[in-house]
């Protein structure tokens, strides 16, 4: 079978297409026939800034080839999505049965993976950050996979939406279509009147930042980026909080079963919309990661298995 590797770390240029041996299943374990496969900013920094190779995980999407021992949740020629911890850039792959589910029969691979897994990181963040109806939530990264679905969920819940994002110009028609109340640039000067939230998924030097643009008793939701620094003194003299969250298995996996149904609900509904950017051939993975690279990308890039 074809899968995508790198043997050193760097660029999208280290990536390569090889052959390898179709995986075994083992306890536990599904083995997907990939249609579909999410790339994720996480995998792209690791390819660039990691200590060592490593496989390239993301969200896969697919029929069920293989079951291992002990699975019992699914079936052979079941169409799942899920994180895949392994060697996901490939056209068969492990699959966790923990952090697999079913795809609706409505529903096609490459929307279960622009809708899954970025659907239930913005659910989680808005659920952390205690949104509510009429408060204002600014949210970094908007345009992005995890970005776009958080929008559309905070004003779900009668939130009032500030984006904020790299090259507001360009992105600003896709957000206000969302649902995103104001689009600001990340270099503006001014974002605007404190908010009460803030779903940070950029970090770096721009978390200092988004704890200013707390009011009193704001709460900063952080998840996904770069670390960096958060000032104590700040958080304090607003009388603010700062929560960090990362999504591996679920902790919690009834609730998170209730918000996967939650949000295929809302898909079909109408209500919740998913963006993909680009879809790309397996064997080009290297363009998919110049793509979120550069910033530029609206929603999800996604790797295609002919």
């Amino acid at each position: 079978m074809r899968r995508v590797n790198h043997v050193v770390h760097g660029g999208p240029e280290v990536l390569f297409v090889e052959n390898a041996p179709v995986p075994e299943p083992g306890p536990g374990q599904l083995l997907v026939a990939c249609e579909a496969i999410g790339v994720t900013l996480p995998t792209v920094r690791r390819v660039r800034e990691g200590p060592e190779p490593a496989p390239l995980a993301g969200e896969i999407a697919g029929t069920v080839h293989a079951l291992g021992p002990g699975v019992r949740g699914f079936r052979l020629g079941q169409r799942v999505t899920g994180l895949c911890f392994e060697h996901a850039y490939a056209e068969l792959a492990l699959l966790a049965e923990p952090l697999a589910s079913p795809i609706p029969d409505h529903a096609d691979a490459t929307t279960a993976i622009a809708l899954v897994r970025s659907g239930l990181i913005a659910r989680q963040a808005c659920a952390t950050g205690m949104l509510g109806h009429g408060e204002t939530v600014l949210i970094t990264a908007a345009a992005g996979a995890v970005g776009t679905m958080a929008v559309q969920i905070a004003r779900g819940c009668g939130a009032r939406v500030v984006a904020a994002v790299s090259n507001a110009a360009d992105k600003r028609a896709h957000l206000t279509n969302l649902g995103a109340e104001r689009v600001v640039d990340y270099a503006d000067h001014d974002w605007g009147d404190p908010v009460e939230v803030v779903l940070d998924a950029v970090g770096g030097d721009l978390l200092s930042r988004t704890v200013r643009a707390l009011g009193p008793g704001g709460r900063l939701v952080t998840f996904a980026g770069q670390p960096g620094p958060i000032s104590s003194r700040e958080l304090v003299l607003r009388g603010a909080s700062a929560t960090g969250f990362r999504m591996g298995a679920p902790p919690k996996p009834s609730l998170h079963a209730y918000w996967r149904d939650e949000l295929w609900d809302q898909h079909r509904q109408g209500r919740l919309r998913t963006r993909v950017h680009d879809q790309i051939p397996l064997t080009e993975a290297a363009r998919a990661h110049e793509t979120l690279e550069s910033g530029t990308n609206l929603g999800k890039v996604v790797l295609t298995v002919d």
